[in-house]
């Protein structure tokens, strides 16, 4: 479960929040789950939608970014700067996010503030009763040029913390030294996967189908699983093979591993290199390599663009593979932009969130569970194609 704030990041308003929780009223849908740390209720999905430009991007660029600095940033290069700034129009040259999680069953509450130079601040409490008690704060006096660090619960050596970078989190480093909270929350928040960087949408190309076949090469079972998705989204395919090729680079030879897809007409078999099929049967090869580990062992998937080189009628199928208990039973959670609206009619409003630029040229996010008057029964693509949500292109 993830509860993201964030302020003053690229292009968004004063504080905006991604969040899965879902409000009192929601019921045991097979779309949402129980959470293991509250009495809340927690949804598998999270769809972000509006207009070209609107912001969509950044709003999930926040979450991996939060995720990767927790886990990642103690393997960062000393010299080297974070890919992080705020809003071209705004003063301050820091950024804040807050990420409320669970790991093993804790409620975890983490808050970062930094600039491209340092963290300015960092602190992490776990809830223990109905408040939230500190495991460790971090934070940086200007004035003095001095960083205080305290640890009444966190289990980090403090001549070992001292010793932290100024862009690294104190949990990536206490998880090199064994602290066994750092260790459990960097094993949570690194099982997911995303299609997004510093500067956007990463498309799949080439070298990520090679990839993916290597992927499947090393599980049986997920290309059992694969080949017969494929085959259910009517891709004409029988089977998925993997072949060992010989070719030459720079002179030498080496050996590649091909998918080739397997046809047939039922009384003969063609074969095809996976690179001579549609874009789309390439496109959902890969997709399928990302998604099925973290649907197996559970975690996050963060995709820009879900849709992008599908039919959009595979985006319900793609929807269901988290829905469904059978092939999720870990209750991995997607969160996704698109710019198929009519899939706003396969979620519930609280599974929902637009995205609209405002006239200070400064992205707003809301849920649509959080506007009055939206009813959990209304067409939802409909009213928004009508424009009574909002965040929808001024043409």
């Amino acid at each position: 479960m993830h509860t993201l704030r964030f302020s003053n990041f690229f292009s968004f308003a004063e504080e905006t929040e991604v969040s899965f929780v879902l409000d009192a009223r929601s019921n045991g849908a097979e779309s949402s789950f129980s959470s293991t740390a509250t009495d809340r209720r927690l949804s598998k999905l999270l769809a972000v939608v509006g207009a070209n430009g609107a912001g969509k991007t950044n709003v999930i660029k926040a979450l991996d970014f939060v995720c990767w600095f927790v886990t990642k940033s103690f393997f960062m290069e000393s010299g080297h700067s974070l890919a992080v700034k705020p809003h071209a129009f705004e003063a301050s040259g820091a950024s804040r996010f807050e990420l409320e999680f669970e790991a093993h069953g804790k409620l975890y509450r983490y808050t970062l503030v930094l600039n491209k130079e340092r963290v300015l601040l960092e602190s992490l409490r776990l809830k223990t009763s109905r408040l939230f008690s500190t495991l460790f704060s971090r934070e940086w006096d200007a004035e003095t040029g001095k960083e205080s660090i305290k640890q009444p619960n966190f289990g980090l050596p403090q001549k070992q913390a001292e010793k932290v970078k100024p862009l690294t989190s104190l949990i990536s480093m206490a998880e090199q030294f064994g602290v066994e909270t750092a260790h459990a929350i960097v094993e949570v928040l690194g099982r997911r996967h995303s299609n997004v960087g510093a500067i956007g949408r990463q498309a799949f190309q080439a070298p990520d189908v090679l990839g993916a076949a290597k992927f499947f090469a090393d599980s049986e079972t997920h290309r059992l699983r694969m080949v017969d998705l494929l085959n259910q989204w009517d891709f004409g395919l029988k089977d998925v093979r993997l072949e060992t090729l010989r070719t030459m680079s720079e002179g030498k030879e080496e050996e590649v591993l091909v998918p080739f897809g397997i046809h047939s007409d039922g009384e003969r078999e063609v074969k095809f290199p996976m690179f001579a099929e549609s874009s789309g049967t390439q496109a959902a090869f890969v997709l399928l390599a990302d998604l099925l580990p973290i649907l197996a062992e559970g975690g996050t998937v963060i995709f820009d663009e879900l849709e992008s080189d599908l039919h959009p009628l595979m985006l319900e199928p793609i929807l269901n593979l988290f829905i469904s208990q059978k092939t999720n039973p870990h209750n991995a959670q997607l969160i996704f932009t698109c710019h198929s609206v009519e899939i706003l009619n396969l979620l519930k409003k609280g599974q929902i969130m637009l995205v609209e630029k405002n006239e200070r040229c400064r992205s707003e996010a809301w849920r649509l569970s959080d506007m009055e008057g939206v009813r959990a029964d209304d067409n939802f693509y409909a009213k928004y194609m009508a424009g009574a949500y909002g965040a929808v292109p001024m043409l």
